[in-house]
């Protein structure tokens, strides 16, 4: 069995400070959930969907799981220099809002894609979550976003549509309801 651990090690390398379990567990929490902020897009048809969400939430999660193995990497020397993780998620943060940015169109006066883009960012976060561990938090915020996401929009959006609606007692839009 050690001749297999082995092999596999110096094939795909080894994780220096986590299990492989671990890693794995946290990159299908990335998965799933940013699986769930992707579907609630994919619904509403917008450009990036599930598996865009689902990459994003991976992506990160991923990135944020090397930056804290390199943490960990042996050294020889003790005042060799150690890398810093926070460059590492830092990087990840301006890509994933470079990508969230390209989402959103503006045409003649109307901007779309806001929310997918701000979507998108918050999988990162989320996938940045899941790669350090903290599922809780990384499950809370999609959890959160899925309210803003779905509960508001439901509640807020039929308001804004009545509220745009031109008052049938205004005078000046008497003799108009056929158009409405």
């Amino acid at each position: 069995m050690t001749i297999l651990t082995d092999a596999f090690a110096d094939l795909f390398g080894s994780l220096q400070s986590m299990s492989f379990i671990a890693v794995l567990a946290r990159l299908i929490l990335a998965l799933v959930l940013g699986a769930m902020i992707g579907w609630e897009r994919e619904v509403k048809s917008r450009a990036a969907g599930l598996r865009t969400h689902m990459l994003i939430a991976l992506a990160a999660a991923m990135f944020t799981i090397v930056a804290m193995e390199l943490t960990h990497f042996p050294t020889d020397r003790p005042d060799t220099l150690r890398i810093d993780p926070l460059r590492l998620i830092e990087a990840v943060t301006a890509g994933v809002a470079f990508l969230a940015a390209g989402s959103i169109i503006t045409s003649g006066g109307n901007v779309r894609g806001v929310t997918t883009g701000a979507s998108m960012w918050l999988s990162g976060a989320i996938g940045l979550a899941c790669g350090t561990g903290s599922g809780v938090l990384a499950a809370m915020g999609t959890a959160l976003a899925l309210i803003i996401l779905w509960i508001i929009r439901m509640t807020i959006k039929p308001l804004a549509h009545r509220d745009s609606q031109p008052d049938r007692q205004d005078p000046a839009h008497q003799g108009n309801e056929a158009r409405d």
